[in-house]
Formats: C-alpha cells, sequence, structure tokens
C-alpha cells in the first residue's frame, strides 16, 4: 500500500497539479491539508469520477483536511479529540484497507511567544495523548500531515534563519521528540537517514531555486506499519511546476498483504 501526503495550499488553485500526480504516482491512500475549502465545496466529484473514494473535514478559506482511497474509508474521525471548543479543521483519521490513518494539519505557531504559538503546543499535547491511544490498539497506524515542525537543523537548508521561528523552536521540537518517543517512526528517516529531504520551499525570495527548503511534512508509523515499510520518498519535483503548492508530495510504501486494502502498490 501506498500512502501519501500532500499539502496541496488550495484544492481549487491546485487541482490540475494534484490530478496530474496522482496519475503519475498511483497512491493508494492520500492525506491532503489545507485545501481550503468547506465539504459542500470540496471537488469530490472530479476525485469520484476517477474511482476515488473521498471523506473531508473543511474549514471555508483556509485549513482543512482530507483523505481519498482507492478502498472504502470507514470510522471516520473528524477533529482532534481533547478540546471542544477547537473548531479548526486540522485533523480527519479513518480506516482504509486495514491501516488507521489520520491526515494532520498542525497549527503554523506563529509569531512565537504568542497566543498562536500557545495554541500550537496545546494542539500538538492533544495529538501526543491521542497517537498514545492509538497505539495501545497495536495495529498499523500512519499519522501522515503537515506537522508545521523542523525536527532538526538537518531539517532545513539554513537553521539561522529559523531559530525564532515557531516551527523550529525549541518548545516544537521537544513536543516532537515526545511524540516520537513515544515508539512511531520518521518513515523518511527511517529510509534516508542523511541528507535534506526537503518538503517545503516558500514562494518567497527564491527559496525553490535555491534549494531553500525545510522539512515539514513527515509520515509517522506505528511499530506494525513499521514493520511492514519498504520505502518512503519525496516527489520534489512536483514543487517545481506551474502553479504548484508551495508543498512537495511525501509517500511511503507499506507490504501489508492484507486482501482488504485493494492496493495495487503503486508505479513508484
Amino acid at each position: 500500500m501506498k500512502i501519501a501526503t500532500f499539502n496541496i495550499n488550495g484544492i481549487k488553485a491546485r487541482l490540475p497539479r494534484l490530478l496530474e500526480w496522482l496519475e503519475e504516482a498511483a497512491p493508494d491512500v492520500v492525506c491532503l491539508q489545507e485545501i481550503k475549502s468547506s465539504d459542500e465545496t470540496f471537488p469530490r466529484l472530479e476525485f469520484e469520477t476517477r474511482d476515488w473514494h473521498v471523506e473531508t473535514h473543511g474549514q471555508k478559506g483556509f485549513n482543512g483536511v482530507a483523505l481519498l482511497a482507492r478502498a472504502p474509508i470507514r470510522e471516520v474521525l473528524r477533529g482532534l479529540p481533547g478540546d471542544p471548543e477547537d473548531h479548526q479543521a486540522r485533523y480527519i483519521e479513518a480506516d482504509i484497507g486495514g491501516v488507521r490513518v489520520a491526515s494532520i494539519y498542525a497549527p503554523n505557531g506563529n509569531p512565537a511567544p504568542g497566543p498562536k504559538f500557545d495554541y500550537k503546543l496545546a494542539w500538538l499535547d492533544r495529538l501526543i495523548t491521542h497517537a498514545r491511544g492509538l497505539l495501545a490498539l497495536e495495529r498499523p497506524v500512519v499519522l501522515a500531515g503537515d506537522y508545521n515542525i523542523i525536527p532538526t537543523p538537518q531539517d532545513c537548508h539554513d537553521p539561522d534563519s529559523w531559530k525564532d521561528d515557531a516551527l523550529f523552536r525549541p518548545e516544537s521540537r521537544a513536543k516532537w521528540r515526545t511524540l516520537i518517543y513515544q515508539g512511531w517512526t520518521d518513515a523518511i528517516r527511517q529510509c534516508h537517514p542523511v541528507g535534506d529531504c526537503f518538503t517545503f520551499w516558500d514562494y518567497q525570495r527564491g527559496a525553490w531555486q535555491r534549494d531553500d527548503g525545510i522539512r515539514i511534512d513527515h509520515l509517522l508509523l506505528s511499530p506494525q506499519a513499521a514493520d511492514c515499510l519498504r520505502a518512503a520518498e519525496v516527489d520534489r519535483l512536483v514543487r517545481g511546476r506551474e502553479k504548484a503548492s508551495d508543498h512537495a508530495p511525501v509517500w511511503v510504501r507499506l507490504a501489508l498483504h492484507d486482501s482488504k486494502s485493494g492496493a495495487s502498490g503503486g508505479k513508484n
């Protein structure tokens, strides 16, 4: 099964690029973030007519997450548990082909310090608590998405330029380590322990042309999923296309041997 995460930065603006990449990469499951669309206005027919199952947790104008899958999507959870007053659409989770899959769009947190950074840290605490419960299920789980965390200096082109940013502050990186130390495997670093593996390049200041990137899009695997890990990559060239998202797709391939998954394994 090939599971991908892609912060699309506006589903309507990037729809041609997304459909193009889906055809080329042939994933089995796609976790989308920042769809910037309500559930009612999400272009689901564009996917359903191409034999995709679709579930969304949308929000008009910003945020929003979605799941696309070749297999049926079941037992859908919309919203990260822990704060009934939080109405930002940043989390969706479901059973897909024998795997519990989540699409995550963590808060940016800037400017930091401040209320937005406090919200980011509190949101990550809720994710840590929920993730601990998912591990207790002792089944394949993939937490995929834009975490808005640069885990280490290796994960950014110029660490000094990010030292005061919410994505790279010690508090954010400490939350990441707390999550990882629960027992999750960072799929990209498992397959590529050295090197940059950037997933985001800002639209400003020629960041793409200078490869001034950061790694903030991650796929975390439960031990049962990590045992099935066969490959993990960043489709970085997608970022260089016309009217592209400022993120690149990131994917993992798992050898699940599950007849219920309907997974083809993809072309890559």
